[in-house]
């Protein structure tokens, strides 16, 4: 069975030495309060809470799946879900970063994010149920009306309650302006739901007592297309004046689906039959509103690949340290030994570096992006607020996609160093590869999140806001221009922002002439720009590993090694990136599509 150590080492390196979030913080209103030891005990518990209750149950969850009673539309979770998540809620988990008003803690985004990296990395079938309660608690905080926030919200809070995000219908999936649930208006202010969707996760489960389903769905009068949907909350159990459960909704569970992955989580087909539902937002202007539970979700699905990353890694390593295969081509490095352990061979180092640096490298940019959604929620700056939102806003669909590609491409790497025992499942290898799969898919495609970051994120207003990005990149490497110790890290950095700016303008002038020119290099710009970011990051973490090399802490020479190594075998894919980027869209579309 694979086992999971928390990264205690390295979230505490990119919280208080690359990022230094308690000074940050400390300027937001709302956590002047913070200290360093309030937030490394927290995640210190958290952490134990991920390794000795929720992993031990991810092999098990994934073997057992979930059961689904078709007289009753009732789901049953894996033996120990249930009981795990009872020891969250009472815990207070759920509450981290929620709104004192409504019985949270308070604390900041940051923190929360680095708890579910966590939960990702011990079972991420299992921390989806809890996970999607946050956009839901998101939304409704947001958009949600004075009752529907007394109503949700503090069940929400406490996870007492959980929450879905209904979208994707049997005939649509990311263009939702297909959809076709209808919602009929009641004398009393409800309103009547009916329709079907598909792909829910966490849609039914025996976790919690009530599900608070987010529904998007279109009014008789709405216009056509995604001018025409609204939102609705319909909770499976409606809820009394009182605040306690009324009679069963309209709103159940008609099938599971039989997945590759993550099964664990209850992946429902919801059909709706007249539920009763509460319009959130304004009529026609559900989209907006859900974006802001999708946002939250993006961010989510990043992290949920950045512990998978991790926690393959880790048991990558260990296996490669013990299993023992042929000699080194230098010579024997364990003599006393019939062969040598794994670990000395060149490829299989560079498989679990690569492994490595994707982790570490995800790790300092959802770092980072978190720290600004802080401070975009919080700051009394309004400038602050807006120059954040705009920043988390660009960086969004990098750490949906780019972050997910390289955690297939790390836990594949991860499956590969176990031989054929990563193709076993006790071993838990294969388990990592196929959870990680779906998280290049939903949440929106990851050839949607490169068609958002190329089209709205960039080209929309003319680059201006990677531009401001890339400012902070510049002062960076300005400032670090004349030290000779950096100059490997560097100057890869300014020749890759150089090279970013006339790669963007280029593409910007094709899109002139055919916007399909978007299409065809959207999903190359996004990977080049993520390693854009991860560079800026590594480099950061370089300077600091540099200055505390000599310090006998070996967690700098280790930081140091794998900078190194990032710069030197993964960050030159972006010279292929951008060659294929400029082959434009001609060599995509000169095939008829009889030929195919």
């Amino acid at each position: 069975m694979p086992q999971y150590t928390p990264p205690m080492r390295d979230m505490q390196f990119v919280m208080h030495e690359l990022l230094n979030v308690v000074d940050e913080l400390k300027m937001l209103p709302a956590h002047a309060d913070i200290d360093a030891d309030t937030i490394n005990a927290v995640l210190e518990e958290g952490g134990k809470f991920a390794a000795e209750v929720i992993a031990p149950i991810n092999l098990s969850g994934d073997a057992e799946g979930c059961t689904l009673d078709q007289a009753t539309h009732a789901v049953t979770t894996p033996k120990g879900f249930k009981e795990a998540y009872k020891q969250y809620v009472e815990a207070g988990w759920a509450a981290l970063s929620c709104d004192t008003e409504y019985g949270g803690q308070g604390l900041p985004l940051l923190v929360n994010q680095f708890f579910y990296e966590m939960l990702n990395s011990a079972n991420q079938a299992w921390t989806m149920y809890p996970g999607l309660s946050h956009g839901a608690y998101e939304a409704l905080h947001a958009h949600g009306t004075p009752e529907q926030k007394a109503t949700y919200l503090p069940k929400l809070t406490s996870g007492e309650w959980t929450g879905t995000m209904c979208l994707t219908e049997p005939h649509c999936g990311t263009d939702l302006g297909l959809l076709r649930t209808k919602a009929e208006p009641q004398a009393d202010g409800t309103y009547k739901i009916t329709g079907a969707k598909i792909f829910i996760s966490a849609g039914e489960h025996d976790m919690a007592e009530n599900i608070i389903h987010l529904v998007l769905a279109r009014l008789p009068d709405a216009p056509a297309g995604s001018k025409g949907i609204s939102l609705f909350v319909v909770p499976k159990f409606n809820v009394n004046a009182d605040g306690s459960l009324g009679s069963r909704n309209g709103i159940f569970c008609a099938g599971l689906e039989h997945k590759m992955g993550i099964h664990g989580n209850a992946t429902a087909q919801i059909v709706l039959e007249g539920a009763t539902g509460t319009l959130v937002g304004q009529p026609n202007k559900g989209l907006a509103a859900m974006f802001v539970m999708m946002n939250a979700a993006r961010l989510g699905v990043g992290n949920q690949s950045l512990g998978l990353t991790e926690v393959a890694y880790q048991n990558a390593v260990s296996y490669a340290k013990d299993r023992i295969q042929m000699r080194a081509l230098s010579g024997p490095k364990a003599p006393d030994k019939p062969a040598d352990p794994i670990i000395v061979h060149p490829d299989v180092r560079k498989m679990l570096l690569t492994a490595r640096a994707f982790a570490e490298g995800g790790r300092m940019l959802q770092g980072y992006t978190v720290l600004q959604l802080d401070k975009a929620l919080k700051s009394d700056d309004e400038d602050e607020r807006k120059d954040c939102e705009a920043e988390v806003a660009l960086l969004t669909p990098i750490i949906k996609a780019f972050i997910t590609d390289n955690g297939w491409l790390a836990t594949s790497h991860c499956l590969q160093v176990y031989g054929g025992h990563g193709f076993i499942h006790e071993w838990g290898m294969e388990q990592f590869v196929r959870d990680a799969r779906i998280n290049m898919i939903y949440e929106g495609t990851n050839t949607i999140q490169s068609l958002d970051l190329l089209g709205r994120k960039v080209l929309a207003n003319n680059g201006a806001t990677l531009k401001k990005f890339g400012k902070k990149i510049a002062a960076f490497i300005e400032e670090e221009g004349v030290n000779e110790a950096m100059q490997e890290f560097v100057n890869p950095l300014a020749d890759l922002g150089d090279k970013v700016n006339k790669l963007t303008q280029e593409i910007g002038m094709k899109a002139f002439g055919n916007p399909d020119e978007v299409g065809a290099a959207a999903v190359d710009y996004l990977r080049v720009v993520g390693h854009m970011t991860f560079a800026y990051f590594f480099a950061q973490a370089a300077k600091i590993a540099l200055a505390k090399k000599d310090s006998g802490d070996p967690f700098y020479t280790a930081k140091l090694a794998t900078a190194r190594f990032y710069f030197a075998k993964l960050l030159p894919e972006t010279a292929s990136l951008i060659r294929s980027c400029r082959a434009g869209l001609a060599p995509l579309m000169e095939m008829d599509e009889a030929l195919f």
